[in-house]
């Protein structure tokens, strides 16, 4: 299984893929330089890094995602709730209920998606 964890700069440059995908390695090293103030150097450094974590590819001059943002913050849950409550998700929304009150509608939405997920 590939490491998804990215440290915030790392994040940021995902962003930018994820925001202009299929994006050619040049003009991600332009987009790097002007957003994030990096040489090329740099560019083609980390977009390697991710690349080697199965969150990117270059294929041929062409940066694309192996898995969507959607599907890497869902990873990131996974590994947060496997981490710190012991992989039951019972206990997460049990700690970040006793902090921070649900609404009617949260709860609502909340109900729904373990019913649809549970048929």
């Amino acid at each position: 299984m590939a490491e998804y964890g990215l440290g915030e700069v790392e994040m940021r440059f995902a962003s930018l893929i994820w925001d202009k995908e299929p994006i050619s390695s040049g003009e991600l090293a332009k987009l790097s330089e002007k957003e994030l103030g990096w040489k090329k150097s740099t560019t083609y450094t980390i977009l390697k890094r991710l690349c080697a974590k199965e969150i990117f590819q270059n294929d041929k001059g062409t940066v694309t995602s192996l898995i969507s943002y959607q599907e890497f913050q869902a990873k990131q849950s996974e590994k947060f709730v496997e981490e710190k409550f012991k992989g039951s998700l019972p206990s997460f929304v049990a700690a970040f209920c006793s902090r921070k009150k649900l609404s009617k509608d949260e709860i609502d939405q909340l109900r729904k998606i373990i019913e649809e997920e549970s048929v």
